[in-house]
């Protein structure tokens, strides 16, 4: 094979790679979180990843016995979450944030966001893969 060869080959194959890596990183709703196990979440925010294709806040909660866990947010993407109104400085590390989403289906402190309200009372959606799919919890 020729250098020309190889060097379409390898670049080929790196492109497939890295499609097939997004394409199986993605899910839906249904195959990860439960409709039907809606939650309310309150705590500090201690980490926001804004990345493709769901976009991730990790806050620490208060449980009733007092200690502390750290959940993760499921969100849309990053220009989704900007189209909803929640920029880079919206949500900022530390800040009391309220949750509303949906429970893993696999009982983790995972869940798929889908309204957070921030301290000034503004409720926004977190563009979240629950989509239509279901009501906002309650």
């Amino acid at each position: 094979m020729t250098g020309a060869k190889l060097a379409v080959l390898g670049v080929s194959v790196a492109l497939l790679s890295a499609f097939t890596v997004r394409v199986s990183a993605h899910h839906s709703f249904a195959a990860e979180f439960d409709a039907t196990k809606p939650i309310t979440l309150k705590g500090s925010i201690t980490k926001v990843e804004r990345i493709n294709p769901h976009g991730w806040i990790y806050m620490d909660v208060k449980k009733p016995d007092g200690k502390v866990e750290n959940w993760a947010i499921e969100t849309g993407a990053p220009t989704a979450l900007a189209r909803a109104g929640i920029k880079k400085d919206s949500i900022p590390i530390g800040q009391e944030i309220i949750v509303k989403g949906y429970r893993a289906k696999d009982g983790s402190t995972t869940v798929n966001g889908n309204i957070i309200t921030l301290p000034d009372g503004r409720d926004l959606s977190l563009a979240s893969s629950s989509g239509n799919a279901v009501r906002p919890p309650e």
